[in-house]
């Protein structure tokens, strides 16, 4: 099992960093009266005012951050302020060791992925894929049922996702209890081949993804299936993939028939079309806990991400 961190309570410090991509900082700014809300203080990372092309400062300020906040005992929480690109260009230089010995919540998504997987694997512990600061929380289409997800960082808590939040439709039915693990699949596939490639054996593989057509994410899952990841699986969530519409070819498959080809014949719990992901509304989950598929409902079922303090 992996170690999960204290929950947050009122008045708590937390950082806000920008491991990847420079956020927009209007949209950051305004983002900040819904942690006041949640009554937390906050900081700011180094590299979160930095632009450097693509990326939010050098490659050494955002890891500074990331090890600053995790070794800072007056901070509770780490909170991303987007994704982007870049987290992967220093992962080779975490001290996991360090994260380890300091579990504390870390909350994002997207690009972000490569670090929940990274972080996960090698310092074993329960991470959150949730909607960010500058990219969701500001937007006028974020939704108060994405908000309501921030909750679960506050008090263990059980959740579950069914109809009564978003969509979910059953692929292959069954039921399966096992560790949900993954997220970004464009993410998930750079991991292939690297020291962080992302451990699914025996577990639930969560994908969603933004911007890619069927024809990439076909190409992404046979990665996946050429790596033998898919035959080690035990049960997928599959998120939402957004903007997936083909942008040049007037001949293509659908993305049902993408997921149909690699998902099927594995003869596992597979459901579909769940809002977790580039979407509105957003439903966040803890990475590397326990997490129950009931494709037959269909419901699924997640664990608590984060324990009572001392």
């Amino acid at each position: 099992m992996k170690q999960r961190p204290i929950a947050l309570k009122k008045g708590d410090l937390i950082g806000i960093i920008a491991p990847s991509s420079p956020p927009k900082k209007a949209q950051l700014q305004a983002s900040l009266a819904f942690l006041d809300k949640l009554g937390l203080r906050y900081v700011f990372g180094g590299a979160v005012n930095e632009v450097n092309g693509y990326l939010a400062g050098s490659d050494e300020e955002r890891l500074a951050d990331l090890h600053t906040m995790f070794a800072d005992p007056a901070i509770k929480g780490i909170i991303c302020a987007c994704g982007g690109y870049g987290a992967a260009r220093f992962t080779d230089a975490i001290d996991f060791e360090l994260l380890a010995k300091n579990p504390k919540i870390l909350w994002g998504y997207s690009d972000i992925t490569f670090l929940h997987n990274a972080i996960g694997n090698n310092s074993n512990l329960v991470t959150f894929h949730g909607p960010m600061l500058a990219s969701d929380v500001a937007e006028e289409s974020f939704q108060s049922s994405s908000a309501l997800q921030f909750q679960q960082l506050f008090e263990p808590t059980i959740l579950q996702y069914d109809l009564n939040f978003g969509p979910i439709k059953t692929r292959v039915g069954g039921q399966v209890t096992a560790e949900v693990v993954g997220g970004n699949l464009s993410l998930i596939a750079n991991g292939i081949g690297t020291p962080f490639q992302l451990d699914v054996a025996g577990k639930i593989l969560l994908i969603e993804d933004v911007g890619e057509e069927p024809y990439r994410v076909d190409c992404m899952l046979n990665q996946l299936r050429q790596a033998g990841m898919l035959d080690q699986l035990t049960g997928v969530i599959i998120g939402d993939f957004s903007e997936a519409q083909p942008k040049k070819q007037q001949e293509t498959l659908e993305l049902d028939d993408v997921f149909s080809h690699y998902f099927s014949p594995l003869h596992i719990p597979v459901v579909s079309e769940v809002k977790i992901g580039h979407c509105q509304p957003h439903f966040a989950i803890p990475l590397g806990v326990e997490a129950t598929i009931d494709a037959d409902e269909p419901k699924i079922t997640f664990q608590a991400g984060v324990r009572k303090g001392d």
